[in-house]
């Protein structure tokens, strides 16, 4: 018998599971968005029923995810009640103990991925980090996750925060840092895209073990002459210039 999930939430996180579920062989029998628009798109790629009342969350499903943002799930808190489903969060940075109230299984589904939803994503390479409140209840969760990807990761809270602060860096971090290089060079009547081979090549240092071990650049050279250059081309910027001498700085610690 096909599992039967709710989704609520119509956002990123909650499209992708939503259609990483239906794919997986999961019945998702109902979508809850404040906006019926947004519920009802999300609702026809994964045949379920789009709905905006709280109060048509059918309490005979076996399962329901939550993918909302964090200050949302402590509102949602308050008033659900599903005493008969497995109730899951997505965040990465929340307790499981938000949940106490809305059923007595509980627990967290949460990938330390960036999601879009208009983008396609391979589900079989999706990393799930997974915790449950009690051993039986994280069974559970594994069975679950295991429909969307092979790829699960047993985390508790504490684990999982430190996770979320990691994926961080490496994703929103890293983004922002990218974008502030692309708007500098159009700034400059560069074409940015000539970086884009060493944004890749950057990321296939992954392979080779530690990354420390793979630094290059001025910084870890302590070229003095090539880092004057770069602060002096910075000098008009302090923003940016402060950010250029932190991470030279971070290297050279290492």
């Amino acid at each position: 018998m096909k599992t039967s999930i709710s989704i609520v939430g119509a956002g990123n996180v909650a499209t992708h599971m939503a259609i990483a579920l239906h794919q997986g062989g999961c019945t998702i029998r109902q979508i809850l968005s404040r906006t019926y628009d947004h519920a009802q798109l999300l609702a026809m790629k994964t045949e379920a029923s789009p709905i905006t009342d709280w109060q048509r969350l059918e309490q005979d499903v076996d399962a329901c995810l939550l993918c909302v943002d964090d200050d949302a799930l402590y509102d949602q808190a308050l008033d659900l009640r599903l005493p008969k489903s497995l109730v899951l969060h997505t965040s990465g940075s929340t307790p499981i103990s938000v949940l106490n109230r809305i059923s007595p299984r509980h627990g967290v589904l949460w990938s330390p991925q960036t999601f879009i939803r208009d983008i396609a994503m391979d589900y079989s390479r999706l990393p799930l980090c997974i915790e449950g409140n009690t051993p039986k209840v994280e069974e559970e969760i594994e069975s679950l996750a295991s429909t969307i990807s092979p790829c699960i990761y047993h985390l508790n809270q504490e684990q999982r925060r430190k996770a979320h602060l990691a994926a961080v860096m490496v994703s929103n971090f890293v983004n922002a840092i990218n974008a502030t290089a692309q708007d500098y060079m159009t700034d400059a009547g560069l074409d940015f895209t000539m970086l884009r081979p060493l944004a890749e090549q950057t990321l296939h240092k992954w392979d080779y073990g530690n990354l420390w071990t793979q630094q290059t650049g001025p910084a870890i050279r302590h070229d003095e002459k090539t880092l004057t250059a770069h602060r002096r081309l910075l000098s008009d910027n302090p923003h940016l210039l402060q950010l250029y001498n932190l991470l030279t700085e971070l290297i050279q610690a290492q």
